[in-house]
């Protein structure tokens, strides 16, 4: 018999068939037995009277063809690599590949086929089976999670046809699962279906086991893997570890990998039609609660769903609210005291320019922090991008006022200090054609060097002469000409009356008496 005799395991059959009177032919064709094989079976059960009567047990009759007609292996025929052995030996200890394999033998004098090294390789290293061991955990401690390919599905917003994934998270011990179809994978969405997952549960497991996809994980390492900023802060917020899979090992979250996106893919996206993102979000949920949470699962035994009923009291409460799906990345200050996040502009103090800094990102709110986390800035979330948010107290104290200045401003703190003031100011604003704005601005400014009472009083004497003009005011500040009295009033030469009559004035010209 050839090999390891595998039609041992029918021999009983195989003699049933013919004791029954079938031929070799047909008994071969019942039983996928060769038919040569066959006939050196019906020769043995006649030589030991086994084709009448009841027969023996099947250990009995494994004994005795064991006894009465060993296995006999085939001839062989002598591989054309075997006066190599030695050589393709010592190659492949060193690591060398077959292909190289054959061309150091044909450089020797081998004139054989790839496939003979190939199958000479195989015969020398045979495959051994690799060994799993299944890791089965207790209620609420593991949940693993994965993305797959959902095919195509309509944007609600655009009606455009874009590639989809399947988000799925499955808790370990039931095996009930959270199923969302997105578009992307980027580090916001991440964090959103684990805080839509955790919610839809009703609680958080106490380890999450993940890919090492660039959302979770931003170092790729064997033995101490680094988190995402933003993930560890999820993680950090609902109370669960991160543990992520060895590089190219997905074998280790095996219950989402075939429970999970397989079977989403192989039951619910199989035979259905093209569907729009939300319907089908809806749909799966159905989905979810209905054929796969009431199936028997293969594995437990038991309805994913009955079992949850006991999972879900040892799942970690969830806080009293919701993580704020906070993005960090790392950023410069640029020269104009802003950073770049999310396509709009946030300032950061000036003394940081040329520094890297870490953004927050959450959905109302952005915050600024140093290299060692230090809190330096605080804004709300821009509502379009290229918009610009600032903290006047974040620019350089020199360069503030000249944003601030406006013509309703300058106005208003003329009029705080006085009505003369005032008066300078309105002559410099409505001055045309040139814009006097950043002038008033900086006549408001010798308030601050030199007082508004003492501002007040130059105004005042600007305007006495009829010289309301920046430097004017100035002028008078720096010379202390403010302390100095105003000129008196000239007043107006008194009033002349002629004592003379109209006759003796120009009587002359009519012939009278003379002027004089």
């Amino acid at each position: 018999m050839p090999g390891k005799r595998k039609e041992t395991m029918d021999i009983r059959e195989i003699l049933r068939q013919l004791q029954q009177g079938q031929s070799d032919r047909a008994v071969a064709k019942a039983t996928g037995v060769n038919r040569k094989t066959v006939g050196r079976y019906r020769a043995w059960a006649i030589e030991h009277a086994l084709l009448n009567g009841s027969l023996p047990a099947l250990g009995e009759l494994h004994q005795l063809l064991e006894e009465t007609m060993p296995s006999t292996p085939p001839p062989q025929n002598v591989s054309s690599v075997e006066p190599y052995r030695e050589l393709v030996v010592k190659l492949r200890q060193g690591g060398v590949e077959m292909a190289a394999i054959q061309q150091r033998l044909q450089e020797r004098g081998y004139s054989g086929s790839y496939s003979s090294v190939r199958r000479f390789v195989h015969a020398l290293e045979p495959l051994t089976p690799e060994v799993t061991v299944r890791v089965e955990t207790p209620p609420g401690e593991e949940a693993q999670v994965d993305f797959g390919f959902a095919g195509r599905m309509s944007d609600p917003e655009t009606g455009e046809w874009r590639k989809a994934w399947a988000f799925v998270m499955t808790l370990s011990w039931s095996r009930h699962q959270y199923v969302e179809f997105v578009f992307d994978q980027k580090v916001e969405t991440w964090l959103r279906l684990h805080r839509n997952a955790f919610h839809f549960f009703g609680g958080a497991p106490e380890r999450v086991v993940i890919d090492n996809l660039k959302a979770g994980i931003s170092k790729t390492c064997y033995h101490e893997p680094e988190a995402q900023h933003a993930y560890r802060e999820c993680a950090e917020h609902y109370g669960f570890l991160i543990a992520p899979c060895r590089p190219r090992t997905p074998r280790h979250k095996g219950k989402v990998e075939q429970g999970g996106v397989h079977y989403v893919k192989r039951n619910f996206l199989a035979g259905r039609e093209p569907m729009g993102l939300n319907q089908a979000n809806a749909a799966v949920l159905e989905w979810v609660h209905t054929t796969a949470g009431q199936r028997i699962h293969g594995t437990t035994k038991e309805q994913p769903l009955r079992r949850f009923e006991t999972e879900q009291e040892t799942l970690r409460p969830l806080p009293g609210t919701p993580y704020d799906l906070g993005v960090w990345k790392e950023v410069a200050l640029h020269r104009d005291c802003y950073v770049q996040f999310e396509h709009a502009y946030y300032s950061a103090p000036f003394r940081l320019v040329g520094q890297k800094l870490w953004v927050r990102g959450g959905a109302q709110s952005v915050q600024i922090y140093t290299q060692d986390y230090q809190c330096v800035a605080t804004h709300p979330r821009a509502q379009r991008q290229g918009q610009r948010l600032t903290h006047f107290d974040h620019l350089p104290p020199q360069q503030v006022p000249g944003l601030l200045i406006n013509r309703d401003g300058c106005r208003q703190g003329a009029s705080e200090i006085g009505q003369a003031t005032r008066q300078v100011v309105d002559c410099l604003l409505d001055h045309r054609p040139e814009d006097r704005l950043r002038t008033a601005g900086r006549l408001l400014s010798l308030a601050r060097r030199f007082g508004p009472q003492r501002l007040e009083v130059a105004c005042s004497r600007a305007m006495r002469f009829d010289d309301p003009a920046y430097m004017t005011v100035k002028r008078i500040l720096e010379q202390g000409l403010d302390a100095e009295e105003l000129p008196a009033t000239k007043s107006a030469p008194p009033a002349h009356t002629f004592v003379r009559t109209p006759t003796e004035l120009v009587g002359h010209l009519q012939g009278g008496g003379s002027w004089r």
